[in-house]
């Protein structure tokens, strides 16, 4: 009997999840065991095995990837076409969002602002806290959180930002010294990668059931009911990152990959379900490499250097929601926003969605610093908590996938061949 694909078992686990989230809630328990206690523990368990592979796996990648780019003609190349594909992505999916959000007026509910009729959230005062003293100056952060004072502890801390600017320097650097360590550099952090590779198979083995737990979880607490208010807010933000993962991504996979999208949409399955219930794109990460390189055919030297970054800047479901969520609430209190202002948030929404990636409740922080610029107040945030979860699950996924598309169109333009041929096969 032929063994079911990684991605229907994490599909059909999503189903279950649902059912059994909607079914046992936050208190119901079996033998005095409360069912989301559950839920949360193995949830937690897998978690935090995806992030236990991120440092040694970002690390080897980037240093191998690196020690061979840095040997050829095409390094500089390489990295002007990886920035340049992620800000015309990320500005495509802010027009969509912008385009959607003034189409379908979320904020005007019978030709009256939202904002009465939907309400402050009790849990306001939680995100201001998280959110207080934050502003534009974060966007400059970046900067200063791209050189780790302490490389160690920037890897301790999760600070992926300082920790590939680090090994990419490192990778730069191993093939500058004598030969003689140069092949022991490059057999030692070659094996690591290998290794975490194949840690990382053995640990997606277990991904349906941290799925199940991770998705059962958010529904058992939160349910449905939180969602109705929003109905027409949460239709615009999932109908914008519909439009910007089936039309426009495929379209560049098609006319400037010249690759078959559907091939790539089965050969990224897996991580994107494990995207959509991490709702984190570096805790996705090592799965995406996997998929990228194993279902998907891009080479290890570019998709250690693409992707890795792309998972810490490139943040195109983020910025697209950070610039439909902006324009809601302002429609929800009633402000008129000209074209200037428009194009102001997109501007924001653009450089915030790499700009404060690293911060904690990093769309949120984004979000306030657009309400700040276009004169709302911060507490405008409290309009969208109910739905903030479910969204942030969805646009991971997104994150995700532009990355792996971005992988697979720059490994494309660099030549290389054999990419999405017969990824069926090996799904």
């Amino acid at each position: 009997m032929p063994k079911l694909k990684l991605h229907w078992q994490i599909a059909i686990a999503l189903l279950l999840a649902i059912i059994a989230g909607k079914l046992t809630g936050t208190e119901a328990t079996i033998f005095g065991v409360n069912f989301y206690a559950v839920f949360e523990f193995v949830g937690t368990l897998f978690l935090n095995a995806l992030k236990m592979l991120i440092v040694p796996l970002v690390v080897s990648s980037i240093i191998t990837g690196m020690a061979g780019a840095s040997q050829s003609e095409g390094f500089s190349r390489l990295g002007l076409k990886t920035i340049s594909y992620y800000l015309l992505t990320s500005l495509l999916a802010i027009l969509v969002g912008l385009v959607l959000v003034n189409l379908f007026q979320p904020g005007i509910v019978d030709g009256e602002p939202a904002k009465s009729v939907i309400g402050l959230s009790a849990d306001t005062s939680e995100v201001l806290t998280k959110t207080e003293g934050k502003g534009a100056s974060d966007v400059v952060q970046v900067f200063v959180r791209m050189i780790p004072t302490n490389v160690v502890a920037a890897a301790a801390n999760g600070q992926l930002l300082g920790l590939i600017f680090f090994s990419i320097l490192f990778g730069f650097f191993m093939t500058r010294i004598q030969d003689r360590y140069v092949d022991t550099m490059q057999n030692f952090w070659q094996g690591m990668f290998e290794v975490m590779m194949l840690i990382t198979d053995w640990v997606m083995k277990f991904a349906p059931i941290g799925v199940f737990a991770l998705v059962a979880k958010v529904v058992a607490s939160t349910g449905f009911s939180a969602f109705q208010p929003l109905a027409v807010f949460m239709f615009t933000v999932l109908t914008a990152l519909a439009v910007h993962v089936f039309v426009t991504m495929p379209l560049l996979l098609r006319m400037v990959a010249q690759v078959n999208p559907v091939r790539h949409y089965r050969a990224m399955a897996p991580a994107l379900l494990t995207a959509f219930s991490t709702a984190s794109s570096s805790a996705t990460l090592p799965l995406t490499m996997d998929c990228v390189e194993k279902n998907a055919g891009v080479s290890n030297r570019t998709s250690s250097f693409v992707l890795p970054l792309g998972a810490t800047v490139n943040m195109d479901g983020t910025a697209l929601y950070e610039c439909v969520a902006a324009i809601f609430i302002a429609q929800a209190y009633g402000l008129e926003l000209s074209f200037a202002t428009q194009f102001s948030i997109v501007l924001i929404a653009l450089l915030t969605s790499i700009g404060v990636a690293g911060i904690p409740a990093a769309s949120l922080v984004a979000i306030v610093v657009i309400l700040s610029a276009i004169g709302l107040p911060a507490e405008g945030v409290g309009l969208i908590l109910a739905v903030d979860r479910i969204l942030d699950m969805c646009r991971t996924g997104v994150n995700v996938f532009s990355d792996s598309c971005g992988a697979v169109i720059i490994a494309r333009s660099e030549g290389e061949s054999g990419i999405l041929q017969n990824s069926e096969n090996r799904v």
